[in-house]
């Protein structure tokens, strides 16, 4: 049996950002994966790793390969994310369990080379739902120029028994990125940036 009902690809390239034309066209693609829910109609399921560890990797490695194959290499991936959208059928813990693992994130840290955790978020929804992709910088979850979110929808799903599973990527951060990061806020605040969690 088939574990993918349907693939969907969404690119968007922002050209100009308010009246100001972008140095640098910034790229957003989202790789979907449109599944049956396998805890759909079980009941409350304590053990989901059977699952996890059959699917999950699948879904890694497919969605790793859309990505890379419209970007062109690992390389031109700055930023990335990921999110789970559940059918109503299901519960918040089905979006988390399939994306929220080692199995799912590895393939696709590994083909971009990123030492950050992949930004991520979990909803419940009908089909049509907005899926929400948050993205960062695959190397420095403190560079604010790349907290980037990506907005999309299918038509018809999530259906009531299915997950959707994403993963997004983007080839620049904001193109007019004027706030700071996270450093020079910490140091503002009077941290000791080699240990944020110390007071100068």
């Amino acid at each position: 049996m088939t574990l993918i009902r349907k693939s969907v690809l969404h690119v968007e390239t922002i050209y100009v950002d308010g009246d100001k034309e972008a140095k640098k066209p910034l790229t957003m693609v989202a790789a979907a994966a449109v599944i049956k829910n396998p805890w759909f109609g079980k009941g409350y399921v304590e053990d989901l790793s059977p699952e996890i560890k059959e699917k999950a990797p699948i879904l890694g490695e497919h969605l790793t390969k859309m990505i890379i194959d419209y970007i062109g290499s690992g390389e031109a991936v700055e930023a990335f994310g990921k999110c789970a959208v559940v059918g109503l059928g299901g519960e918040l813990e089905h979006a988390s369990a399939l994306i929220h693992t080692l199995h799912f994130g590895n393939p696709y840290r590994g083909a971009v080379k990123a030492k950050s955790y992949l930004a991520f978020n979990n909803t419940r929804g009908t089909a049509n739902a907005p899926i929400l992709v948050p993205m960062m910088d695959k190397n420095d979850e403190g560079r604010r120029s790349h907290y980037l979110t990506l907005q999309f929808a299918i038509p018809d799903a999530p259906a009531e028994d299915e997950l959707v599973i994403v993963i997004g990527a983007a080839t620049a951060g904001r193109p007019h990125h004027r706030i700071g990061d996270r450093y020079s806020d910490l140091e503002a605040l009077g941290h000791d940036l080699k240990n944020p969690a110390a007071v100068k």
